[in-house]
C-alpha cells in the first residue's frame, strides 16, 4: 500500500521518462487524475486515459518527448504527508523563471500556480515541475 499516491505518481513519471518509456499504468485515484490532467494541459505529458471498471480503474499516462529527450527535466514533491506546505497568493512559487509549473490544491480545486494567482487564492503546494 502506498502512503503517498501523488508522490508515487511523480516518481513513476520521472523514472519512466528517464528510461524512455512511452506509457505508464497506475492505479486510479481522483487526485492522481487531476494532477496528471494539469500536466497534460501544461504540455509536460501527451495524454491521459482512465480504463477499467469502477473498483479496478487504472490511469494510462502517455509521456512526452522532444526527439529522444524527455520534456520533463525535474519534478519535486513539495507538500508531503508528514509536512504539508500551504502558501497564500503572494508566496506561490515561480518555477524556473516561468518555464515550469507549480501544482496547487485550492478550495476551488487543483490548478496551476498561475491560475491560482489569477483567481487570487492560495492553497497547498502539491509539486513543482520543470
Amino acid at each position: 500500500m502506498v502512503n503517498d499516491p501523488v508522490g508515487d505518481l511523480l516518481a513513476q513519471i520521472k523514472n519512466a521518462s528517464m528510461v524512455g518509456k512511452k506509457t505508464i499504468v497506475l492505479p486510479y485515484s481522483r487526485m492522481k487524475k487531476e494532477v496528471s490532467s494539469i500536466l497534460v494541459r501544461e504540455g509536460f505529458l501527451s495524454g491521459l486515459q482512465v480504463t477499467g471498471e469502477k473498483p479496478k480503474e487504472s490511469l494510462h499516462i502517455d509521456l512526452r518527448y522532444q526527439g529522444k529527450v524527455p520534456v520533463i527535466t525535474g519534478i519535486k514533491r513539495v507538500s508531503k504527508p508528514g509536512l504539508r506546505r500551504y502558501v497564500n497568493v503572494k508566496e506561490i512559487p515561480i518555477v524556473v523563471g516561468g518555464m515550469g509549473a507549480s501544482v496547487i490544491s485550492t478550495p476551488s480545486g487543483i490548478m496551476t500556480g498561475s491560475d491560482a494567482k489569477k483567481k487570487h487564492i492560495g492553497g497547498e503546494v502539491v509539486c513543482l515541475i520543470w
